[in-house]
């Protein structure tokens, strides 16, 4: 039998749709507020009119920022980034967490508290250049991928879900002959599906987002990720002009071409949340009950 919600539970819910709403409107009102600017006339957006719905609509913006070089050049460069840097990270990271959650491994405390002391202590910006420069990785896309193969946190939640799968199907997989990598890849993480989306969906985002040490370890042009490109896009008006045509300049506006780009960066961590979005809560959730 449901219980009835009195008035303090009606109220309590009220507020939570009131706060919730709120909160998806912030979010989702400079998203919009980015695609009409894109998707608006000229005069429109020099004249700052454009609210969160197009005026005077037109694609000319798209035309011009898919018709650049350096744009598709740094779009490659995040894309590569992105795949393999999120598939080698979770590699490491389900090869790391899976050992981790036994309690046979041997000196698994003093390996666990080695990870969550670098977790908790960053040596700084000047050791990791200095480390990247020693690896010879600096100006190259590696020195993005490298640093970040393994996030400790992600770990830990990974290792700490894997502890709450039942231990008698993997004794039952032992006793028909598997082997540690056969009971890991063909048992463990399909049960870890959940977990295992939305950490895949932590790093990617990571990753295509990752600004900063883009900016310090990438100095050649035809290597800068589409971050870097939207950041000197968006500061250097004087750049932008400069690549614009006569023609394109009477016809388009730079905030209007700063927003197609930024709205055409964006576009594909927005269409690949939704697929992984049923799995991120339960993933967390589960992966977080025990430390």
């Amino acid at each position: 039998m449901l219980k009835r919600k009195t008035k303090a539970d009606r109220i309590f819910l009220a507020l939570n749709y009131m706060i919730l709403t709120l909160t998806g409107l912030l979010t989702i009102i400079p998203i919009l507020h980015i695609l009409a600017v894109s998707l608006s006339d000229s005069r429109a957006v020099m004249a700052n009119t454009v609210s969160i719905f197009p005026k005077g609509f037109q694609l000319e913006y798209y035309k011009y920022v898919l018709s650049k070089h350096d744009f598709y050049t740094s779009y490659r460069n995040t894309i590569l980034i992105t795949v393999f840097g999120t598939a080698l990270s979770m590699l490491f990271t389900v090869l790391a967490a899976y050992p981790l959650s036994k309690p046979w491994l041997r000196g698994r405390k003093f390996l666990l508290m080695l990870f969550v002391f670098s977790m908790i202590f960053y040596g700084g910006i000047v050791p990791s250049y200095m480390l990247m420069k020693v690896l010879g990785l600096i100006d190259s896309l590696w020195a993005l991928i490298v640093p970040f193969l393994l996030a400790q946190f992600n770990m830990l939640v990974i290792k700490s879900y894997m502890e709450g799968l039942p231990v008698s199907i993997e004794e039952s997989a032992e006793m028909d002959g598997a082997g540690p990598t056969r009971i890991l890849f063909s048992i463990v993480l399909p049960m870890c599906l959940p977990v295992l989306a939305s950490m895949t969906l932590f790093y990617a985002v990571g990753y295509w987002n990752n600004y900063f040490h883009a900016r310090m370890f990438i100095s050649s042009p035809e290597k800068r990720t589409l971050q870097l490109y939207l950041n000197d896009l968006i500061i250097s008006a004087t750049q932008l002009q400069n690549d614009m045509t006569v023609e394109d300049f009477l016809n388009l506006s730079p905030g209007g071409v700063r927003a197609a780009t930024i709205f055409a960066a964006t576009l594909p961590i927005l269409l690949f949340y939704p697929y992984l979005q049923k799995y991120f809560v339960t993933g967390i959730t589960i992966g977080s009950v025990k430390g």
